[in-house]
């Protein structure tokens, strides 16, 4: 069985940061590129960032350009998402999700939810003073 994994979730102040982790179990994500999407309260679910198969290639949303990192480990089968500067609006559940892009592709595009053929569960966060 495919699945994803998301941890790392937490209540931060503004201006503090956090990391998420993915990891994958049941597939190795050598063959997938990973997207990270959020979802607000009463909002649609929106992509913030992908990372190629590889590893080697990403996409960020223009509004966390700057402020968030991604990073995957497929030694570990895992992502990471290092998220900076964090601002009220960034508050949202994360989820990670795979798309079946191919073995050690460079490159990722950030498309929609519908593209991503294995979500995990998601992880909350909070940022509030």
């Amino acid at each position: 069985q495919l699945q994803l994994v998301e941890s790392g979730g937490d209540l931060v102040q503004p201006g503090g940061s956090l990391r998420l982790s993915c990891a994958g179990f049941g597939f190795t994500l050598e063959y997938y590129s990973i997207g990270w999407f959020r979802q607000a309260p009463g909002k649609e679910r929106e992509g913030v960032l992908c990372i190629s198969s590889s590893g080697e290639g990403t996409t960020y949303a223009d509004s966390v350009k700057g402020r968030f990192t991604v990073s995957k480990d497929n030694s570990k089968n895992t992502v990471y998402l290092q998220m900076n500067s964090l601002k009220p609006e960034d508050a949202a559940t994360y989820y990670c999700a795979a798309h079946a892009a191919g073995y050690y592709q460079p490159t990722c595009t950030m498309t929609g939810p519908s593209d991503f053929e294995v979500w995990g569960r998601g992880t909350r966060v909070t940022v509030s003073s």
